[in-house]
């Protein structure tokens, strides 16, 4: 028996003795699923393509090398034994670069927030917030839908910088979100109008952010911050929230010896919204 250890020879085997196996398609048996794609995307040209997919299955090696035996990562599967997102990993990656050679750039943000959307498990968090970064740098360059892709980009970077922790970041996202989606009628899968969500988003960001300056005794700039708060839960339309900010605006106005202005604040914001339960909570925090 002779062993066959020449990769080449042993394609040529398979291919004239199993009948219409071609030498490409005995490759194919042969080589792991990454290669096959891997080698399909330079057989096709798509250079970027390749070099991105092996960053990222890098990355993933890196991230499972440094957490260590042990952790979660370290029994998950690596990138590279995932068929499925290899497959999704290969489609929009080939397409975004397509895309980009015909200067879509439109389609490359489709492409990049379609790769975004494909990973919801919590264990591909890091791939959907990569995906989500490279398509706002994408969203910078769309020039034909009146920026609504950079709207969108916008948000989603908005609550990824929010979940890091990075409130003020994340507050100059929503803020050009605002911006963007000001005056348009853009509405959400839910029916929400673009507008509406950027109020809401601000209306939370400027709240967190306000907590921070309490905390910090910075009473002045609480207030002028949660001013902003109202201002966008008016705008939202929400009534809840539009209580709910009156009555964070009231207890700082409370907290800075101004107990006046913090009644004032409460009562105006009760005839417009007429929620009595946020004058319940607020007579209790106050103990009246």
């Amino acid at each position: 028996i002779h062993l066959i250890k020449d990769k080449d020879a042993i394609d040529d085997y398979l291919a004239k003795n199993i009948k219409g196996v071609s030498k490409q398609e005995a490759a194919a048996y042969r080589n792991s699923y990454k290669k096959n794609i891997c080698i399909d995307m330079l057989r096709q040209g798509y250079h970027k393509s390749f070099s991105e997919l092996l960053t990222l299955i890098q990355k993933w090696n890196a991230f499972r090398e440094a957490a260590g035996p042990g952790s979660a990562i370290w029994h998950e599967k690596s990138l590279e034994e995932q068929p499925d997102k290899l497959d999704q990993l290969y489609h929009f990656l080939t397409g975004a670069e397509a895309a980009q050679r015909a200067g879509h750039y439109e389609k490359v943000y489709d492409n990049q927030l379609s790769l975004a959307c494909s990973f919801s498990d919590p264990e591909d968090k890091w791939l959907r917030d990569y995906f989500y970064e490279q398509s706002y740098n994408t969203a910078q360059l769309v020039e034909i839908d009146g920026g609504k892709r950079k709207a969108q980009a916008s948000v989603d970077m908005g609550l990824i910088q929010e979940e890091r922790g990075h409130i003020m970041k994340a507050a100059e996202l929503f803020e050009a979100f605002y911006r963007l989606t000001e005056g348009t009628a853009w509405k959400d899968k839910t029916g929400h109008t673009y507008t509406s969500l950027a109020c809401h988003h601000l209306w939370r960001i400027y709240t967190l952010l306000a907590d921070k300056m309490l905390e910090n005794e910075e009473h002045q700039e609480a207030i002028k911050t949660l001013i902003k708060a109202l201002k966008m839960a008016q705008e939202g339309g929400d009534i809840k929230m539009h209580g709910e900010a009156a009555y964070c605006l009231s207890l700082a106005y409370h907290f800075s010896g101004d107990h006046e202005t913090a009644l004032a604040v409460l009562i105006t914001s009760l005839k417009s919204s007429h929620s009595f339960v946020i004058l319940v909570a607020w007579a209790e925090h106050m103990q009246l």
